[in-house]
């Protein structure tokens, strides 16, 4: 199959430097944004930001998370696109920013708001049931061929991260699921838990609780290398034991965006205060905690090459949804 590939190789981070003093700071609290449910990897990133600012001192504002994962997220991106000229608001994005425009017909462009950072890249990994017998890649794929009725692939979302990916696993391996979409990642760990879907191609973040109480079980992570974290999170193993689907002869890879975009209309030294709180924010135990726990990919990218990334990322997402089907339709 086509490679399904946005990997670390993808990112040519820009070089950290040290940011000039600001010249603009919120006189109001800040309002971050996320467009998904509650639970899932956005809005435990938001929520973590907010605890990293607010116990480290960061800002003399307050910091308030707002939940609008309507519409498949686009009350979120259309919110935004509607807060012309607000430096009080930033959205915590992800894919969803330039996927759901092609997948429905929403008057919406990444292009219409104001890239800010990216601050980290999320991964994916595929997990089953501890349950269930299948204990790697090879005999979970060997068993979803066989199963009658199919397996279920619970997911965020429709048309999203999670459905492209299971699409990617079902054209490399000629295997059938019947994807079932749920509101967020926290709430699709749970139902795999509880027996309701068969596997998941969650993010670390969603469902490493459950990895460490003993109930799900990590098969592969779908990038082009072994996470580098160590520190075990079971008592045998630690997110680096983690084999690559690609090892696996599973060949997907695939990470997610995790970055920041401020409605249209604001100025220079607005985004200049945000990508300076950021950086001070990837230094505070908070962030290194979630990271950890998480893992990862760090990556930290502002300016122009956060626009080109999301460009690119743009791109190939339309290619991936053209072979699966997913655009929306044109009159």
């Amino acid at each position: 199959m086509k490679n399904l590939s946005i990997s670390g190789a993808f990112i040519a981070a820009a070089a950290l430097v040290s940011a000039p003093a600001v010249a603009w700071e919120p006189t109001k609290s800040i309002e971050i944004v996320v467009a998904a449910g509650a639970g899932g990897a956005s809005d435990q990133m938001a929520r973590m930001m907010q605890a990293a600012i607010q116990k480290n001192n960061l800002m003399k504002q307050p910091v308030i998370v707002t939940l609008k994962g309507g519409a498949s997220g686009a009350e979120a991106l259309m919110y935004m696109k509607s807060s012309d000229g607000d430096p009080n608001k930033v959205l915590l994005a992800y894919s969803l920013i330039y996927m759901l425009p092609l997948s429905a017909k929403i008057p919406f462009n990444w292009r219409d708001l104001t890239p800010v950072a990216v601050t980290a890249l999320d991964e994916f990994v595929l997990w089953d049931n501890t349950t269930m017998p299948e204990a790697n890649v090879k005999d979970f794929i060997n068993a979803a061929k066989a199963a009658s009725p199919p397996f279920k692939m619970g997911g965020t979302g429709s048309k999203q991260e999670d459905q492209i990916l299971t699409a990617g696993i079902e054209k490399s391996t000629g295997t059938k699921f019947i994807y079932v979409p749920f509101k967020g990642g926290g709430e699709v760990a749970v139902q795999l838990v509880g027996g309701h879907v068969d596997s998941t191609v969650n993010n670390p973040i969603e469902a490493v609780a459950q990895w460490r109480a003993g109930a799900l079980r990590p098969l592969c992570v779908f990038d082009s290398k072994k996470l580098d974290y160590k520190e075990k999170i079971t008592a045998d193993m630690s997110w680096n034991d983690i084999p690559t689907c690609k090892s696996q002869g599973l060949d997907v890879e695939y990470v997610m965006l995790r970055g920041y975009f401020m409605p249209p209309g604001v100025t220079k030294d607005q985004v200049a205060y945000y990508v300076d709180l950021f950086k001070k924010v990837r230094e505070t135990p908070e962030w290194k905690k979630l990271m950890d726990d998480g893992a990862f990919n760090q990556t930290f990218m502002t300016g122009d090459d956060y626009a080109k990334w999301v460009a690119n990322a743009e791109k190939l997402h339309e290619g991936l949804m053209k072979e699966a089907g997913f655009l929306a339709k044109t009159n």
